[in-house]
């Protein structure tokens, strides 16, 4: 499973790797039940490579973002996305403290904690942004 391939549908719970591609769709299967299904050009759709989190200095990729939240859990899930505020604001601080509180509001934390969750079930393995230089 490559990151770069991972989207998210508006309208739609979840997180999707794409497939293949049609004329007017992109096929993809949903990384929590499997099934897949072709999304058409009119729907909103983002790629979870292109989404950043302020923070005060400059935005930190959200790869970046879920690098850190595997260190910080050891591979393991993190809290769920359905925790009170505080302790969800006290674990996203944990993980990236400067981010901006002002433009982060606690939607986007939950929408984050949960992106990571579905992913680490579904066996993406996230590795440092050095590991990747190494590699390549």
């Amino acid at each position: 499973m490559e990151f770069n391939k991972i989207i998210a549908v508006t309208g739609k719970p979840g997180l999707f790797q794409v497939i293949s591609q049609s004329k007017n769709a992109i096929i993809v299967e949903s990384l929590i039940d499997k099934k897949r299904l072709a999304i058409n050009a009119t729907q909103n759709v983002s790629l979870l490579e292109n989404i950043a989190i302020y923070t005060y200095e400059e935005d930190m990729p959200l790869q970046n973002v879920f690098n850190a939240m595997f260190e910080k859990t050891e591979g393991k899930e993190a809290i769920s996305h359905k925790e009170n505020d505080k302790k969800l604001i006290a674990f996203f601080e944990e993980v990236l403290p400067n981010y901006d509180a002002e433009r982060v509001y606690v939607s986007n934390i939950k929408k984050v904690i949960q992106w990571f969750n579905i992913l680490v079930n579904a066996g993406m393995v996230f590795k440092s942004v050095e590991e990747k230089k190494e590699e390549a």
